[in-house]
């Protein structure tokens, strides 16, 4: 199984930008998905973006008053991270983004394709 930590979380004020990094140990895959997911105060997890080990296919969440064009997931092979740059941060933002590992693509957007998370790191957005 793959452990993950995250870092780089804290508090930024509307408008301004975090990066947030994965830390990848134990068993990788060069196939192996890897994803964003984040959980605001009071709601359920929710899906902000994927990235492929091999060949670096990103995708992000398109749902309402999304991410996309905000956050750029983005992964060094080298070193074994995946971050997350998010810029233009808006209140709604604000919650504990996690870092997780799968093996599947196509389902890249459930919580259940990924069966090593990080412990998460709070991200919180003033106005």
């Amino acid at each position: 199984q793959v452990q993950l930590v995250e870092s780089g979380g804290g508090l930024v004020q509307t408008g301004g930008s975090l990066r947030l990094s994965c830390a990848a140990s134990g068993r990788t895959s060069s196939g192996d998905t890897m994803g964003w997911f984040r959980q605001p105060p009071g709601k359920e997890r929710e899906f902000v973006a994927a990235i492929r080990w091999d060949g670096g296919k990103t995708y992000y969440a398109d749902y309402e008053d999304s991410v996309k064009g905000r956050f750029t997931i983005s992964k060094d092979n080298a070193k074994n991270t995946v971050s997350l740059q998010m810029s233009s941060l808006k209140a709604d933002d604000s919650g504990i983004y996690y870092c997780a590992a799968g093996s599947g693509w196509n389902d890249r957007q459930r919580q259940n394709n990924y069966d090593s998370w990080g412990q998460g790191t709070q991200v919180t957005v003033s106005s």
